[in-house]
């Protein structure tokens, strides 16, 4: 994987999905049609903070390299370098694994 010269702004975090599962619980191979996009990820980089009304920051509950899970619809999916990625706001993130 390249570098990746994104940076998020304010309380948006990248990251990167995990590989779909190739079988499942029962053996069964599954081809590239029947997978589901997977719903974890790594994150890759963070903003510093949503912009609160006294002119402050909050703090990122998440950090780089945290295993996170989230929501089917979460985030927008980009391309870069051939790599995918997706950008969203950290209330889009379910919890923190690990």
């Amino acid at each position: 994987m390249a570098k990746l010269n994104i940076k998020p702004l304010g309380d948006k975090v990248i990251v990167k999905r995990v590989e779909a599962e190739e079988k499942t619980a029962g053996g069964i191979v599954l081809p590239d049609s029947a997978k589901e996009k997977p719903k974890r990820g790594i994150i890759l980089a963070v903003g510093n903070g949503r912009l609160l009304d006294d002119g402050t920051r909050s703090e990122m509950q998440v950090k780089k390299s945290d295993e996170v899970l989230f929501t089917s619809y979460a985030g927008t999916e980009i391309k870069v370098d051939g790599d995918e990625y997706m950008i969203m706001d950290e209330s889009e993130i379910l919890g923190i694994i690990g």
